[in-house]
């Protein structure tokens, strides 16, 4: 249950911030927060997180169906025997839900956090980020090691 309260607070947090901009900003207007540093930026991305990937929305929206099962099939296998994977996959999924119900509702994705030196981005693809840096730090760093008897011989 805390795994699906997870993945809504994701989504409405992103949601929520999309459409307080697209009501309140016209689209390619800017308002800066912090002047030449953080500016609210509204634009509607056809293309991947920070405009990397110039793929059709139909694509995407494969891609993040793809992504979505695959995460539910990980996280009931998985994620809960550890709780920084099971929040990893709670932002990596409330994400990528985030922008699949943009890619349905518009076309695209609302994008506008932006800090000038890097492209225009969400909260959406913030929390997809933040949840695969999470599953980075992981597997690095924090998977139990075996001990010195059961390891194989170099």
């Amino acid at each position: 249950m805390g795994f699906v309260i997870g993945v809504l607070l994701v989504i409405l947090t992103d949601q929520v911030s999309k459409i307080w901009i697209a009501s309140h900003l016209e689209l390619g207007e800017s308002i800066p927060v912090i002047n030449g540093i953080f500016h609210l930026t509204y634009i509607q991305n056809p293309s991947s997180a920070f405009g990397l990937l110039p793929f059709s929305n139909r694509t995407f929206i494969i891609i993040g169906i793809i992504i979505i099962i695959l995460g539910i099939i990980f996280l009931s296998r998985f994620a809960r025997r550890d709780k920084l994977v099971f929040y990893s996959f709670i932002l990596i999924l409330g994400g990528s839900l985030g922008n699949l119900i943009d890619r349905f509702r518009i076309g695209s994705v609302i994008d506008f956090l932006d800090f000038r030196i890097w492209p225009i981005f969400n909260v959406a693809d913030l929390a997809i980020n933040i949840g695969v840096f999470m599953l980075i730090i992981h597997y690095l760093f924090c998977q139990e090691k075996p001990p010195e008897e059961e390891r194989p011989e170099k």
